[in-house]
Order: structure tokens, then C-alpha cells, then sequence
């Protein structure tokens, strides 16, 4: 079968070669086994049940079932696959019931290959019913469980609905099953396999290092000034998506960017159902769009050109941002992952966990998850190291005993270090005598201004000038203090009390850095000393073009095949990079192909796309 496999690959996809893990999943997928597959964002996890699905039909084993979570990513996968030549369809809400019923009738044959469905729709009665027909007759061939991290409620997008996917382990047992995510660290991981019943499934876990993408967090000053500099210096014309907290923050920086001359368009529940759609397909469809989106926009995001993502308010978790950047340069480009925060950020999520309804047990797990990103906020050292460490990856060090992406903004412009003990000592004194003196707590901005000495009618009115920590901050910004709080918040020696008004306590660290037990080592503010320019610099002067291999000749060429694949995208009503990635139009600009057999090797040219488009892409090459 793995001959089989490697001809599918090249045959219906257009590819020579299977990348990391993908050739040693699809060969136990295909032979029967369950499977786990964690593997990163653009690292081809579709393929690992694709082939599969295609082998195991040939082999007369019958339809796969894909249990998908969005309607718009089924139609676009489904499209993807019918431009390959593979028998796919959908089974949603879109379709009215004379094409649902066509379809069931289809299904009930056992002929098609892959029906992607919702969890909802395969844990219905009645499609329970039709996969039992299907299974009797041995006609049911795999189970495809996408977006698995849903299933958890330790993950960033937990669907009650997936809960109920353990029917299919109860109800058909001799059915291989395979559930895939990008994103899970150990907690959510085994929560997945407890919740689908995998515990005997075999794990893949792929690295979660996504090379291609710098990461760069910059402590927020004027964010929107922050965000339209970092777009107009480093991606003129490029699409995005700039992730914020609130809807009506959303609709404010669209609005922003479409008066600055960046094409933007909102996204968030709130919208109109027809407007959000319209808005993706646009996004999916044209190029150099940014959207403007709350969290509601992002799973099942398969455009591969998005060259970055930019978060101007902090997620809630390491989970949500490592998945939320991953929609940058899945086509494996440079791309760049911004985040703007600021103590507010904190201050807000930690609020949020706080008032949820969820049970203590739970929200000390997402305390714990904020609290990691945070620290990868305010970290000192590589950003990705991080990042992969969190997930549970093993780093190799360099001579000095430190990993280095070479790709972050710590490891480009190491942050410059002062020594914080003093000034740390002093807010944490200053927290402490206020809360004798007044027998409550209070928040970062009004502990600040008795450290500073400002004698605001809150001080005045609860007599706080006479404390003995009054002013002995004076020379200290509150930029800097707003960065000592974040760094001690950040390392464990302070908390906030959401649940008491954002109220900054003491904790058993706070009291080791006040006896001075700990030195504290901060990294110096950025937005009190400007250095921010200079990681700007060295972003833009290492920014690389996909397309940089192409003479003027092939430029020309390159432009006339892009302006081919939009009309074909427009006729079949899909996005662009399912009829050919950009990679694929650079490499066919590249080789510029006189005759069919040129276009034999190019990466994404499949012998279907190759029966159907190879005579229109030689005309485009030559008009």
C-alpha cells in the first residue's frame, strides 16, 4: 500500500514527497489504526487522512466520514478535493433538503469517498441510522476527526457538541478513527484521548516550530499608531488579520485602517450573518485584504498567503496565540507574528477568568495558562524557545546553554536588563503598607501614585501621603512601574484579585523579594526608552519576498497567471490558492513551460489540474 500511497501524492495532489511524519501516519490510518496527529498549522494534516480515505476505497472499504466544525471550511476542503478529481461532498445546513436527500442517497451507496459533516449532524439519530447501514455492509471505511482539540474543555475552543463524538468508538468499533489539531499542550492531550476514547490510538506528535514565522511583542504605547507603523513598514499590500478583544474595537481599527489607505474589513459575532460571510469570502478570495476580528474568526482559515497576524489585546491563553498566529504564512514564507500588551491586557483576562461560572478547579488551570503567556510577554529569552517548551518540546541548547530561533525578536535585539530589586521592593512595600494602613487592597494606578507622590483626591481621602513609602518612587516613570508590576505579576511575585476590584496582594514570593531574598532582573521598558525602533529596522531589513528567484520576464509571467487562476477562482466560486498555490504559479513562472511535459514536477499540479488547466496556463504564460 505505500506504493499506493506515494502514487495518490503525486497523482491526485502533485506532490513528489511526504513531509515529517505524514508518510508513517497515512500508513497506519490506511491499514486500520487509530491515530492521534498533533502537527502544526500548514504542516499538511489533511493529507493524513485524505490519502487514507482514497487508499482504503480502493481497497473497498467504503466512505470516510470528516467531522468538520465550520460550514465555510468544508466547502472550501470539498472544493479543493473536487478540483483534485476526488469524489467529495458536504452535508450541512447550506443545502436545501432535495440536494441533502440526492446527497444521502449517494452516501448510502457507499460511493463517495470523504463527506465532510459537523459533529452535530454525525451524532444525529437519523444519520446514525444511515452510517449503521453503512457499516453492516462493511461499507464504512474511517472516521476523520478535525479540529480535535475541541473535544477539551482545557482547549481554547471547546465545542460541547464534540463531547458526544464517543458514539463512534461505542457504536463502530471496527472503524479506524484519526483526530488531528494543531494545537495541544499535555493537559488538553490527554483530555482528548480520554473524551474520544483513543487511549490505544497511536500518537503522532509533530514539532510545533513554525520557522517561517518571526514573533515580535512590543509593550503597548499607542497601539494603533503601533499597528498602522508595523503594516505601512512592513506588509504595504499584504493580507492580515489583526485580532482585538472587543466588537466594538474591531469596527473602530477597520475603520482606522480604511481611512489610512489599508484595505480592512470587520469581523465579529455581532455582525449580520450574511455581512460576515461576505466579508470572509472577500478576505479568502482577494488579495492584500486585512481583517479586523474578534476570536470568532479563525478555525478553518486555509489561506495560505496571510503574511501576518496581529494581536493588538491579549489573548487568553499560549494555546489561543500560538494557534491565532499559525494563520500566518501557511504557504511556509516569512511572516510575522505582532502583539502589542499592556498591564490592562492582564488585568482584563484575569477579570474574565474570575467572574466566568466555571468551577475553582477550572479557572486555576486558566490562571495558570494566562500567567504562561504572560511570562512569554515579558520572557528575556528566545520567544519560540518558549513557545515549543510549553508544548512539551525538548530544545537543544547552544554553546552557552541557550536555545536560539535566530527569528524572534528577543534573539534579533536581545532586551537590555536593569536591575529592578530596588523599585520592586519599594511597590511591593507600598502594597503592603497601604493594605495596614487601610485594612483593604487597591489597584496598580493608585499604588503608583502614592509611590510616585501624587496627591490625588483618592490619596487624600484615605490618607495615604502618610505613608512612609509616599514619594519614594518619584523618579521612577509610571511606564517603568507599569513594567515592574507586569514583570512581578508576570514572575509570580504578585497577584490580582479580579474578583476585588483588580486589586494587586501579596503572595510567599512577593515576601522573598521584599527581604530581599531575590534579585529581580527586568527588562528594560521599550516605550520608556524608544528602543523600539530598532527591532523595527531589523524586521524590515530581514523581510524576504516569496517571489525575489524572478527576473522582470518572469515577473510579467507570474502577474498574467495570477490574473488566469482569480478568473478561474471567480467561475467556481472558490479562493484563489485552491485552483493553484502561490508557490506553484512562482515555480510554473519560474521554469516558463513551452510545452505540457514542462509542467510534469511542479509542486501542486496534479494530473487532474493538469488535464484540466495545463493548456490555459501555457496560454497565460505566453499572452
Amino acid at each position: 500500500m505505500p506504493t499506493l500511497h506515494r502514487k495518490l501524492l503525486l497523482d491526485i495532489f502533485g506532490y513528489t514527497e511526504f513531509r515529517g511524519p505524514q508518510e508513517a501516519i497515512i500508513n497506519h490510518v490506511s491499514s486500520g489504526g487509530d491515530a492521534l496527529v498533533l502537527m502544526p498549522t500548514g504542516g499538511g494534516k489533511s493529507l493524513c487522512y485524505q490519502i487514507p480515505a482514497l487508499a482504503r476505497q480502493h481497497a473497498g472499504y467504503g466512505v470516510t466520514i470528516v467531522i468538520s466544525p465550520l460550514i465555510a471550511l468544508m466547502h472550501d476542503q470539498v472544493g479543493a478535493l473536487l478540483e483534485a478529481g476526488v469524489d467529495a461532498a458536504y452535508l450541512n445546513s447550506s443545502l436545501t433538503a432535495e440536494a441533502s436527500y440526492a446527497l444521502e442517497k449517494r452516501l448510502l451507496s457507499g460511493s463517495i469517498t470523504m463527506l465532510y459533516a459537523a459533529p452535530e449532524r454525525v451524532t444525529n439519530p437519523r444519520f446514525l441510522a444511515q452510517l449503521d447501514s453503512l457499516y453492516e455492509r462493511g461499507l464504512l471505511s474511517l472516521f476523520a476527526i478535525d479540529e480535535a482539540h475541541c473535544v477539551s474543555q482545557w482547549g481554547h475552543d471547546f465545542r460541547p457538541e464534540y463531547r458526544a463524538l464517543t458514539v463512534l468508538h461505542e457504536r463502530f468499533a471496527k472503524v479506524p478513527r484519526v483526530a488531528l489539531t494543531a494545537t495541544a499542550d499535555d493537559l488538553t492531550r490527554d483530555d482528548m484521548i480520554e473524551r474520544l476514547q483513543l487511549q490505544e490510538a497511536a500518537q503522532f506528535v509533530s514539532s510545533f516550530d513554525r520557522p517561517n514565522i518571526r514573533y515580535r511583542l512590543v509593550e503597548k504605547k499607542d497601539p494603533t499608531q503601533q499597528l498602522l507603523r508595523f503594516i505601512r513598514n512592513e506588509h504595504e499590500g499584504d493580507a492580515g488579520i489583526v485580532y482585538c478583544q472587543s466588537r466594538k474595537k474591531v469596527e473602530d481599527i477597520a475603520q482606522t485602517l480604511s481611512d489610512e489607505g489599508i484595505p480592512a474589513l470587520p469581523y465579529h459575532a455581532g455582525l449580520d450573518a450574511g455581512v460576515r460571510q461576505a466579508n470572509q469570502d472577500r478576505f479568502l478570495r482577494e488579495d492584500g485584504l486585512v481583517m479586523v476580528a474578534t476570536i470568532a474568526f479563525g478555525m478553518g482559515i486555509d489561506k495560505p498567503d496571510v503574511r501576518f497576524v496581529a494581536h493588538l489585546d491579549m489573548p487568553k491563553n499560549i494555546e489561543a496565540y500560538y494557534q491565532e498566529t499559525g494563520r500566518a504564512g501557511r504557504d511556509g514564507a516569512p511572516a510575522n507574528a505582532w502583539m502589542s500588551y499592556g498591564l490592562q491586557d492582564v488585568v482584563n483576562q484575569r477579570r474574565m477568568i474570575d467572574e466566568s461560572p466555571a468551577g475553582e478547579d477550572f479557572k486555576n488551570v486558566m490562571r495558570g495558562k494566562l500567567d504562561a503567556l504572560l511570562a512569554l510577554a515579558e520572557s528575556t529569552d528566545c520567544r519560540r524557545g518558549r513557545l515549543l517548551s510549553y508544548f512539551g518540546e525538548i530544545l537543544i541548547p547552544n554553546a552557552q546553554g541557550k536555545y536560539q530561533c535566530g527569528n524572534c525578536d528577543n534573539c534579533l535585539n536581545p532586551p537590555d536588563l536593569w536591575d529592578g530589586t530596588d523599585a520592586a521592593r519599594k511597590l511591593l512595600s507600598t502594597i503592603y503598607r497601604v493594605q495596614q494602613h487601610s485594612g483593604i487592597s487597591f489597584g496598580a494606578g493608585h499604588i503608583m501614585d502614592i509611590l510616585r507622590g501624587k496627591k490625588t483626591e483618592k490619596v487624600a481621602q484615605f490618607g495615604h501621603e502618610a505613608i512612609s513609602t509616599f514619594g519614594i518612587g518619584a523618579t521612577l516613570s509610571e511606564t517603568q512601574l507599569r513594567s515592574v508590576l507586569r514583570q512581578l505579576i508576570a514572575n509570580g511575585a504578585l497577584n490580582i484579585n479580579a474578583a476585588a476590584f483588580n486589586t494587586l496582594q501579596l503572595n510567599a514570593a512577593s515576601r522573598e523579594v521584599l527581604k530581599g531574598e531575590t534579585q529581580v532582573m527586568l527588562r528594560e521598558s521599550e516605550a520608556a526608552t524608544g528602543r523600539g525602533s530598532k527591532a523595527k529596522r531589523s524586521a524590515t531589513t530581514a523581510a524576504k519576498t516569496a517571489n525575489a528567484a524572478l527576473d522582470m520576464a518572469g515577473e510579467r509571467r507570474l502577474k498574467a497567471l495570477k490574473a488566469w487562476r482569480a478568473e478561474v477562482a471567480r467561475e467556481h466560486n472558490l479562493p484563489a490558492y485552491v485552483i493553484f498555490h502561490d508557490a506553484t504559479l512562482i515555480a510554473i513562472a519560474q521554469r516558463d513551460p513551452q510545452h505540457l511535459s514542462d509542467l510534469d514536477g511542479i509542486s501542486g499540479i496534479g494530473a487532474k489540474k493538469l488535464m484540466a488547466y495545463g493548456d490555459e496556463v501555457l496560454r497565460a504564460v505566453h499572452s
